[in-house]
């Protein structure tokens, strides 16, 4: 297999010792993905998503040690929390929002439903401080790892370091998330020319990527692009919204401020879908089949309803129900059963 190799000139940069060289992460190759980009500040190594493994696995990062990274991003979910609607954390309290999945975050410009912060670096700070889920500050959690010899050895082999610290913690934990990359679907055997849909899978794709039938393809990019997703934000309709004061989540524009994005929320990719339920930022839809119903005739008129959505505010689609199994049958071709059971990705302390 050809495989694109990611090497920096940065790490002298990074403050790695002089003879220190970590190996560079090798991505295997990705037909029809978008060129990788990364950051120059944190070069992606072996040795570092090996380290970032283990923190995101480990509980000794939050304060009561029952929780980690993990905790809410399984893998059997594609890194999302599954069937669970409300995430909790250390205090017990239910997070407001649906846990999104972790995968091909390498191409993701910003994080979290309503895009607050813009690296992954930056990411991992908000779980690990919030009270309601690792609730941990920097002090105690470098205080723990530096006891461990173990992780002082990890640290000082991904970054030649000798004392650790928060910026080589995030930094591991991102190179870590990088390295999460879903791309072994059926959909994209079908790309390759090594599988082929069913007639009822074809189906399915052509009535989402249809203008006026599913219409999908406006945020959930499927005909021209594998990742599933615009990377932008939408209001789609969830509810009827008529002024800004009557939006529950004010989503985006809690962050920019603008009244324009208020109820704004990260579009999702499509990948995976069919292990990520239940769906939108507040969990609202429990299947597949409930998310079809509403796009075909459950969609709101709101102050800031995305104007993609306006064939669907007429209710346009009508999806008969052979339409909506059809659709299903291929979200489900978008389901990558090796990235979900990937040992490489798993928890390393079993």
């Amino acid at each position: 297999m050809k495989c694109i190799v990611i090497a920096s000139l940065a790490f002298a940069s990074m403050g790695f010792i002089s003879g220190h060289h970590p190996t560079p992460y090798t991505f295997p190759e990705l037909k029809f993905f978008p060129p990788i980009v990364l950051p120059d500040n944190n070069p992606l190594t072996v040795e570092g998503a090996d380290l970032g493994r283990y923190l995101f696995y480990d509980s000794i990062l939050s304060r009561n040690y029952r929780f980690s990274c993990a905790t809410c991003h399984q893998q059997a979910y594609a890194f999302s929390s599954g069937p669970i609607q409300f995430s909790s954390g250390s205090n017990g309290e239910l997070l407001k929002r649906n846990t999104l999945p972790l995968f091909n975050l390498v191409w993701y410009k910003s994080f979290f439903w309503d895009g607050r912060t813009h690296d992954l670096e930056s990411q991992v700070s908000e779980p690990l401080h919030a009270e309601n889920e690792l609730n941990m500050d920097w002090q105690l959690a470098i205080g723990r790892l530096s006891k461990s010899n173990f992780y002082k050895q990890k640290f000082f082999d991904a970054f030649g370091a000798n004392a650790i610290d928060s910026d080589h913690i995030k930094m591991a934990i991102a190179q870590f998330e990088r390295t999460l990359i879903s791309a072994n679907s059926k959909y994209d055997k079908v790309l390759k020319g090594e599988s082929i849909f069913t007639s009822d899978e074809k189906e399915g794709f052509l009535i989402m990527n249809e203008i006026n039938a599913g219409g999908c393809l406006h945020c959930h990019t499927t005909d021209g692009s594998p990742l599933g997703t615009n990377l932008k934000f939408s209001d789609n309709g969830l509810g009827a919204y008529y002024t800004i004061a009557d939006y529950p989540d004010r989503g985006l524009g809690s962050v920019t401020g603008r009244q324009e994005d208020i109820g704004k929320f990260k579009i999702p990719s499509l990948r995976n879908i069919a292990v990520t339920a239940p769906y939108m930022h507040d969990g609202r839809f429990a299947t597949l089949e409930e998310v079809l119903d509403f796009y075909s005739e459950g969609v709101q008129q709101s102050v800031n309803i995305d104007p993609k959505m306006t064939f669907a505010i007429a209710h346009g689609a009508q999806l008969s129900c052979d339409e909506r199994q059809k659709i299903i049958a291929f979200l489900h071709t978008l389901t990558d059963s090796s990235f979900i059971s990937n040992p490489e990705f798993a928890n390393p302390f079993k």
